[in-house]
């Protein structure tokens, strides 16, 4: 319940910055998953709604992971690691300042890389190259983790050519 309750918060903070932007996969500033099946791309407040469906059903990895529930192109490699950086940069951000969390599980997944802990490591010692300011924009940010992640080799992520 906890769990649900941190992500409407998190979301009521950090949608409504950027509710304004639709995405034209289907699916709001909230992402893929069952909430963008739900509450489609519609602006505003329902994207709270929409975050805290993929929040608390815990079925946004496994979406992106299989290519379901809005998630389409996420079968892995780098436009699929980039698109997912865009998307979800507000919660990537958060979990690379902390160094885990469930956004660096699916880019783990979807770069093919063997470690998602040291995935998570190696971006938290990085955070300042990825994200110099917050106005940096969503490309130079989904390039910088790419580009961390090629440098190191031994996350082994095989995707990311």
């Amino acid at each position: 319940m906890k769990k649900a309750f941190a992500s409407l918060f998190t979301a009521a903070l950090v949608l409504p910055l950027s509710a304004s932007v639709a995405l034209a996969d289907g699916y709001g500033t909230a992402g893929c998953g069952l909430g963008s099946i739900f509450f489609g791309d519609s602006p505003g407040f329902v994207q709270v709604l929409a975050a805290t469906t993929n929040g608390s059903s815990g079925n946004q990895t496994f979406a992106i992971s299989s290519g379901t529930s809005n998630c389409q192109n996420t079968g892995g490699g780098e436009q699929s690691a980039k698109a997912f950086i865009e998307t979800n940069r507000e919660a990537l951000a958060k979990d690379i300042a902390r160094g885990q969390g469930e956004t660096i599980s699916s880019l783990s997944t979807l770069a093919g890389c063997s470690d998602e802990g040291a995935v998570g490591r190696t971006l938290q010692s990085n955070f300042k190259s990825i994200f110099p300011n917050a106005s940096v924009e969503d490309q130079k940010v989904s390039q910088s983790v790419v580009d961390t992640l090629k440098a190191h080799g031994e996350l082994s992520c095989g995707r990311l050519g």
